[in-house]
């Protein structure tokens, strides 16, 4: 973990001088969780696309104000989830349900179809809530950060990461109910 830290130091310091190779490195290492998260909260592979974009513009604009010994992760989180948070309250409440994939799977047996049926039902009641509380259930559920790791990128105390998870858990719960979806919930 300590290498790691000083690793993204060294590589924040090359960049800072204007070296694109070690800004590359960065993107690298974190492409693929700032597209998940993107994802997971504004709904839309095309538009988590074009937030990852931003994150990391914003990223290469900002990084002199990263500071060293920091967590790289937990500041591209934050600029992440203000940047999908503020995707989804230009387009509020417009969600393209057909940039969903289907399971993937050879064979269109009864389960795979209600196990998709089951998985939309979870995304569409993700999708539907407020977008903190969407945030820090991506982040705790889809990325598996600690509650600390999730205050730090949403800059807010732990008991108020504690308590949009929990409002967020039961709305999912209560939302699935709703609907019908009983699985052990």
């Amino acid at each position: 973990m300590e290498a790691d830290r000083e690793l993204e130091d060294r590589l924040v310091r090359r960049a800072n001088r204007g070296d694109l190779e070690a800004f590359g490195e960065i993107v690298e290492r974190y492409r693929l969780r700032v597209l998940r998260t993107a994802h997971g909260i504004v709904g839309s592979s095309d538009e988590a696309e074009d937030v990852a974009q931003e994150v990391f513009v914003k990223a290469w604009q900002a990084l002199d104000s990263f500071r060293p010994g920091g967590s790289l992760g937990s500041w591209l989180y934050r600029i992440t989830v203000n940047a999908s948070i503020d995707v989804t309250r230009r387009r509020r409440p417009s969600v393209n349900l057909d940039d969903i994939a289907p399971p993937q799977s050879n064979q269109h047996t009864e389960r795979s179809v209600l196990d998709a049926e089951e998985a939309e039902r979870v995304r569409r009641a993700v999708r539907n809530l407020p977008p903190a509380s969407r945030a820090a259930l991506v982040l705790r559920e889809y990325e598996q950060l600690s509650y600390a790791e999730i205050a730090e990128v949403l800059n807010v105390p732990m008991g108020t990461v504690m308590s949009r998870l929990h409002y967020a858990r039961q709305s999912l719960k209560d939302a699935l109910s709703q609907e019908g979806y009983d699985h052990g919930a």
